[in-house]
């Protein structure tokens, strides 16, 4: 499966992004697709995950309240909705998938896309 992740820019903080992680090659519909973030000299960090049924784990702390997933087998697409945005969002954000579950850790996901990068500025 090819992952295309989309939405990313530059917003002040306390705004909104909307990013979506379009799905191709392959139907995501029997996949767990999850949202990582790598900032700037930083580990990459599992930010938020959703499985192949639409259950959705649970988010990073940082983002919790903040941050919705959401996915629609039909369009193939996971999107992350992102609100009330810091400075520490700042990253880019990667979407990736693996068979049905979701999991923490980034080397358990074997698909990824390219990446997009959210600035947020204060």
């Amino acid at each position: 499966v090819q992952l295309q992740a989309s939405g990313g820019g530059l917003v002040q903080a306390g705004g909104s992004l909307r990013l979506s992680c379009a799905a191709s090659g392959r139907t995501v519909s029997s996949y767990a697709v999850a949202w990582f973030r790598q900032a700037p000299e930083k580990e990459r960090e599992f930010v938020a995950g959703i499985t192949f049924n639409g259950n959705i784990a649970p988010y990073v702390d940082s983002v919790k309240g903040r941050f919705t997933l959401s996915r629609d087998n039909t369009k193939n697409t996971v999107d992350l909705q992102m609100t009330s945005l810091k400075p520490e969002d700042t990253a880019v954000y990667y979407c990736a998938a693996r068979p049905f579950g979701v999991l923490y850790a980034r080397e358990e996901y074997k698909f990824w896309g390219q990446g997009t990068l959210v600035t947020v500025s204060s």
